[in-house]
Formats: structure tokens, sequence, C-alpha cells
């Protein structure tokens, strides 16, 4: 990035067009077309955050958020495609199509005297509603970090800094704007964004940012399983899923998303190089544009925590086979208490894992009714993973992936070879008695 040459105004740094690298052209037009209405109708608008962030570093903007003077209402009121969402932050998404531009008010200081309907904290210092307005310069001081507080006037197009946003940028250091302590127990997700943010910008966390995070991670207990199912997927599909794991690892904030998982890690030695290939899989394939389902993410964070209930329940006296099935009904169970996992993920998850038990036993017709599976493909990659980092031995995975490749009379002469062993595939269901003769007549 070019170190831009701003000048201040009072407490505001002001880069003009001719300062900085982001263009026009980089952004969206619909978020374009947002910001000139509001000017037009008398407000004053900006583009805020990721998309202004991310054009000064070089890359690709996204995210593209508006903030802007008007209220909720008076947003409403300019565009037709528009609806507010929200009572905890009453914000409108401005609908073009597919694309949502979220517009939100310029957020004040609170000053204790506002009612309960505009901003309320729980004992714990969490913001449950902040819906207080202000201007421009303290909602800045309201974001969660000085990078994401930089404002940009498409119209003239300079850049407004009241945080120090710029000068973090140029040292590459990520610096939560406030008391962090008082910050996070506002929000306890913004721990979250701070490791998403590290991992994503190859930022260090600032001194000050990161020394509350261990203290105050188990906060992250108090936020609903839906807010972190999708916060989850935030960490983890943005390309840099392994660096966001070693971070979240590192700050003792990963035991508080996937607990079962972590309590496996210390048990079994392949669990840890497992996450840690699936999540580097996962970067590979997101930087090759090849798509990622969050179903195969979760099976994979959490298959370790599946095996150790399995283990468990096997060494009480189950078989195998049920207590796998029963250990993964545990185990979404448990995660929904911390992450909420919609049925259109937990479903093929399952899948994925049922799999595991079928894809050895190959006899008969049974290969190619697995071949034709639906979550074949996912399964066969996830059994190659569970190969690599250690918890099966290798062969498996190598019958699989030439069985593919080969014609019907070469599949058939594979399935001869195979031994005995598996031929029969043991079944989950208690077999039925046969009644006795003596009993049947007695009934009828």
């Amino acid at each position: 990035m070019n170190t831009p040459i701003g000048k201040h105004s009072g407490h505001v740094r002001i880069l003009g067009s001719k300062d900085h690298i982001l263009r026009r052209n980089q952004l969206s037009e619909n978020a374009l077309k947002v910001v000139h209405r509001l000017a037009e109708a008398g407000h004053e608008a900006y583009l805020v955050g990721g998309c202004v962030r991310d054009g000064l570093l070089g890359l690709d903007p996204k995210d593209f958020d508006v903030a802007t003077s008007a209220t909720p209402d008076e947003v409403r009121a300019l565009f037709r495609n528009a609806r507010i969402i929200g009572r905890r932050f009453r914000i409108v998404h401005v609908c073009f199509g597919r694309e949502i531009i979220e517009v939100t008010t310029f957020r004040g200081q609170h000053s204790g005297d506002e009612g309960d309907h505009r901003s309320q904290q729980s004992e714990d210092g969490m913001l449950l509603r902040d819906n207080v307005w202000g201007s421009v310069d303290q909602d800045a001081l309201r974001r969660d970090f000085t990078v994401n507080a930089l404002y940009y006037n498409p119209i003239d197009g300079t850049i407004h800094d009241w945080a120090g946003g710029i000068e973090d940028m140029e040292a590459r250091c990520l610096r939560l704007i406030g008391k962090p302590e008082v910050r996070y127990r506002e929000d306890p997700v913004r721990m979250l964004r701070a490791v998403r943010f590290a991992a994503k910008l190859s930022f260090t966390l600032e001194e000050e940012t990161e020394e509350p995070i261990h203290l105050l991670a188990p906060m992250l207990l108090q936020v609903p399983p839906a807010r972190l199912f999708e916060e989850v997927l935030k960490l983890f599909l943005s390309g840099k899923a392994l660096a966001t794991y070693l971070i979240l690892r590192e700050q003792g904030l990963f035991a508080m998303l996937f607990p079962a998982t972590f309590d496996a890690l210390s048990v079994l030695p392949w669990a840890e190089k497992m996450i840690r290939q699936a999540l580097k899989n996962t970067d590979a394939r997101l930087a090759a544009g090849k798509p990622v389902t969050p179903a195969f993410l979760y099976a994979s964070l959490l298959w370790p925590a599946v095996v150790m209930e399995s283990m468990a329940m096997q060494a009480e006296g189950m078989s195998e086979i049920p207590a796998g099935q029963q250990a993964a009904h545990t185990t979404i169970t448990r995660q929904l208490q911390h992450t909420s996992i919609p049925k259109r993920f937990s479903l093929p998850m399952r899948d994925i894992w049922d799999m595991q038990q079928r894809l050895p036993r190959r006899r008969g017709k049974r290969a190619d009714q697995l071949l034709e599976h639906p979550r074949f493909r996912a399964s066969y990659d996830f059994l190659l993973l569970r190969e690599a980092a250690g918890e099966l031995e290798p062969g498996l995975g190598d019958w699989w992936t030439q069985y593919q490749a080969l014609d019907e009379h070469s599949r058939r002469e594979m399935i001869a070879a195979l031994p005995a062993s598996t031929a029969k595939a043991p079944s989950s269901r208690p077999r039925r008695r046969r009644r006795s003769p003596r009993k049947e007549q007695r009934t009828s």
C-alpha cells in the first residue's frame, strides 16, 4: 500500500482523492446510488468499514456498508426496496436483486438517560439495545476497530479518519476503539471479529486489544447460538481458516465455540492434524474458486468429539455401529447449545459420518450403491482426510480412488479380490426373534 499523506482538520484526518488508492470504479454501483440519493435528500452519507479498509490495502473491496445521518424510517422512505431489520441494532437493508446494501444511522454516545427502547445493557455490560443516534464523529468512535472507522465520501473522493485508522493500517496493527474490556463486554462477538480481521489482514493484535480476551472469552457462552453459527462461517470461510483457527486456539476462544472438540484434541493424537488439514484444504478450495459447504466444515470440526463419545459408549458395552450413530446425535445436540446448525447442513453432515461406517463394506453390489450415494464424494474426501491425519491405516482411500477410475469388468475383479471380512455389513438393528409355534397357537 502507498503511504497516504493527509491533512488534519481538528480531530479528523482527511485524505483527498489524490492521497489514497481507493477509486469509485472499485465500488458497488448500488452502494454509490444509495449514498447519492441520501445526499440529494439532504442527509450526510458515507461508505464505511470493510470496503474502505480493503480498498486502501489493495484488496478487492467487499461488504459495502453505508453510514448516514438519516434515521431508519427516513432511509426506508427514500427507497422502495428497503426494509428495517433488527431490534438490538435497527438497520436498513436496501435490496438490489441479490445484493444487499446495509445502511446504518450514525450512533451516538450513551448518556444513561435513554429509555430501554433506545439503549439497554445487561448486568455484565452487554449491549442488549443500541439505537442512540448521533453525529458522524460520534459514530466513528462507536465502531469496533480503528481500521473499520474510515469513512469514504464518493462525491468528492475524500476519506475521513476520526480514530487513527490510517496510522494503524500502515503499522498493520488491529486496535480496538475505546477501552477493550468495556467494548468486549458490550458485544463479546468483537473478540471473534478481532481474530477474524487479524487473520484475514495478517495484522497483529495491539497489546491492550489482546490482553482481556482470555479473561472474557467465557462471555461468548451468553451469545445466541444462531449468531455464533454465522460468526463461525465468517471465521472459517474467509480464505484464512487455518490462520484463524491458530489464533482462536491461542486466545482461548476455540473452546468456547467447540468445547467437545477442544476436549478431544488433548486425547486423540490425530485430531489436531485432521482439523488443521481440513482447514488448509478449505483455504485451498476457496483460493481455487471451488465451493465449500458448511456441512463438511462442521463434520470435520466435530468429528473428534464424535469419536470420543463413541469410544466412551463402546467402553460401556455398546457395539460399534450403534455407538457411532448415538455419538453423532449426542455431539450435535451438545453443539447446538453453542452454535446452531441448520438442518440443511446437519443432515448432510450426519450422512458424511454415517458413510464412514459403510465405506469399508464393499462386497456384492454395495460398492456401486455407495458410489451412487449423493454424499459419496464428500464422504470419500472425508475418509482421505482421516487417513492423512493418522486416524485410520492407509489403504481404503486408495482402493476407492482406484475403483472410481476403472471400468465395470475391472471393478468386479477388485470386489472379488476383497477379503471375506468385508463380505457383510453389521446391522445396528437388533434381530427380531422368531415366535415359537406354541406361542403363535396361543395368540391365534
